[in-house]
Order: structure tokens, then sequence, then C-alpha cells
């Protein structure tokens, strides 16, 4: 009787600890606008086509524009796709000015999927100098920091929180993890939204 007893707990324990062990699946989610009525935000995407994402009560808003290296000053949270270079500095492709309130997102370095062996650092601006190929800067982050050599090509986007009058028909939008309920459907609780011609991706 007991040898069934725990044959039994653990059949199932197994299914119990399977749940907890499974990630929510999310989805990337970029187009335009096709439609919001504060509930339920349909999108014209060119990957997936017509999407169509809950949205939380209480979601946010980020706008996203062009930004300048004048923005990438000491005390700003900013977040650097680069790649390596031979002295062990990093060259910026992309750089993003963080709004205050992304303070701390996803601090660290990582690989970024951009390209074969970019790196992601994110991290707060500690100086600037002035470079032959552009602004270099370090960036502090928990653990480390690292130099980053901003190149005249590299492309600078500024983040600001943004107004839900802003998720309109025609306005380019991006929600970078819409999470994927087990019937199917898309929940998300943030969306940035591109304004003048900068497209979100």
């Amino acid at each position: 009787m007991l040898k069934r007893a725990v044959l039994a707990a653990v059949l199932l324990a197994f299914p119990v600890g399977g749940a907890w062990a499974q990630k929510p699946q999310t989805v990337r989610v970029a187009g335009t606008v096709e439609s919001f009525d504060g509930h339920v935000l349909a999108v014209k995407s060119e990957k997936l086509g017509d999407v169509k994402i809950n949205i939380a009560g209480d979601f946010s808003v980020i706008g996203i524009a062009k930004g300048s290296i004048a923005d990438v000053k000491p005390g700003a949270y900013i977040g650097v796709g680069a790649m390596p270079q031979a002295d062990g500095s990093q060259r910026a492709i992309q750089v993003t000015v963080m709004a205050e309130s992304q303070r701390g997102l996803n601090e660290g370095r990582r690989p970024w999927n951009a390209r074969p062996n970019s790196t992601m650092t994110n991290g707060s601006v500690d100086q600037t100098v002035e470079s032959v190929d552009g602004p270099t800067v370090i960036v502090k982050y928990k653990g480390g920091e690292q130099k980053i050599v901003i190149p005249h090509d590299a492309v600078i986007r500024a983040y600001m929180v943004g107004d839900k009058s802003e998720i309109k028909p025609g306005a380019h939008i991006a929600i970078v993890r819409a999470m994927k309920r087990p019937d199917g459907s898309l929940v998300a609780d943030r969306i940035n939204v591109g304004r003048g011609d900068v497209v979100p991706q």
C-alpha cells in the first residue's frame, strides 16, 4: 500500500513539475496599427500578417524618436548593439538612449542576435572622450564596464514616456514580448511607437 501511494505521488508530481519548468512563449510583433479600441490592438505586420493583441488595462507606451550623439551624455542609461574590435573595445551599430523609467533594464553585457559575434551592452554612461573614429564612451554596469566607440554612421534612438493617444491607425509600433496564451491568443502590457519617420523594430 505504501509503495502504491509513493508511486501515485511521484506520477502526480511530474506533470506539475513540468508545468513549472515551462516558460511562457513570447512573440515579437512589429507593424502598422489598423485599429485599437483600448482593449484589442489590430496590427498589420510584414512578418506575421494581420495580428490581434489583447492589451492590458494598465499598459505603457514608449515613444521612439531619432536621437543624436548629444543624448549620449554622462549619466544617461543606454543600450548599445556593437561589434568587438581587436583592442577589446566595441564599435557601436545602434545606440538606444532609454527613458529614465527604464533605468536598470536588462543591465549588463550579453550576445546580440542582430549580427554574428555582436554584443548588447546596457548600462550608464560614465564618461565620453572624443576620438578620430567618433566619440568613445565608457559604459558601466553591475560587475563591469565597456569601452565603446560610436562612429558617425551609428543609429541613435531616444526612448521616452509616450501617451496612449499615440496608438492610432497608421502608427508604426513594436511589441518586444507579446505573451502567447495556451489558446494561441496574444497579450501585452507595453507598446513602442515610432515618432516622426522612425519605424520601431
